[in-house]
């Protein structure tokens, strides 16, 4: 299974290259797969952005990433103790 996550482009660069806000942490990546503009959301898989999202599809399924990880984390603890 592949797992693209949802990232905001904050900017370009030269080179088909930009950077994106994933909500804590940015990350350059290579563009060359769609057209994409400042302020719009992607789907970054392997460093390229593969896939143009609505604004609202883009922070829904941040929101959805965040609380998996959060879940995971708190079952982290549960897990070591056994």
């Amino acid at each position: 299974m592949c797992i693209a996550i949802p990232a905001e482009l904050i900017e370009k660069k030269e080179g088909n290259i930009g950077v994106v806000d994933y909500g804590d942490l940015r990350q350059e990546v290579r563009l060359d797969l769609v057209d994409v503009e400042v302020g719009e959301f992607v789907l970054i898989h392997v460093g390229f952005a593969i896939q143009k999202l609505s604004r609202e599809e883009g922070l829904e399924t941040r929101e959805i990433f965040r609380q998996v990880y959060a879940a995971l984390e708190e079952e982290a603890p549960k897990n070591q103790s056994s």
